[in-house]
């Protein structure tokens, strides 16, 4: 099973310039999902990491994975357009080569554990073949703040006090 951006796009409230999957190329429900991210020059943090050096930033790598991993996760629940997948940790994350532009992140994760409102996933991210960064991630499915009338048909973001959770949505 393949997801398309579209698709992504209804599992994940990410938008440019922080949705960082381009499209899912594997999937078994529950089990594992396979993810890529074409990385191009055009990426907005490469205009100061590091202008004449462009690299990738370990922690948007590491965020791509957990991506990835709310989708699998979020695929599990009947009402996941009023949820989030909310990246709780990471653990032994370790980066092992550089990412550029023009490069291509191959995303899998695999889940180590899922109960209905966590789980825990091993990441791991290839640039042509080759492991780029790893980490084990933790996620907590939340309920979704309501939309506001702002963020509905407006491509104006809604002000930061309408579109933050809640004691009560928490």
């Amino acid at each position: 099973m393949t997801f398309t951006i579209q698709e992504i796009m209804d599992f994940l409230p990410h938008r440019y310039p922080f949705l960082l999957i381009d499209r899912i190329v594997e999937f078994e429900r529950a089990k594992r999902v396979v993810a890529i991210k074409n990385v191009t020059m055009n990426e907005p943090f490469f205009q100061g990491h590091f202008p004449g050096h462009p690299l990738m930033p370990g922690v948007l790598i590491v965020e791509a994975m957990a991506q990835a991993g709310a989708v699998l996760m979020l695929s599990e629940m009947e009402d996941r357009h009023s949820k989030l997948a909310v990246f709780t940790g990471i653990d032994g994350a370790k980066f092992r080569r550089s990412v550029t532009p023009g490069d291509q992140l191959r995303i899998e994760v695999e889940v180590v554990s899922f109960r209905s409102r966590a789980g825990k996933m091993a990441g791991k991210a290839y640039v042509d073949g080759k492991l780029a960064c790893e980490a084990t991630l933790t996620c907590m499915i939340v309920p979704r703040a309501p939309e506001s009338k702002a963020e509905v048909g407006s491509s104006e973001a809604a002000p930061a006090s309408a579109a933050a959770p809640t004691s009560e949505s928490v």
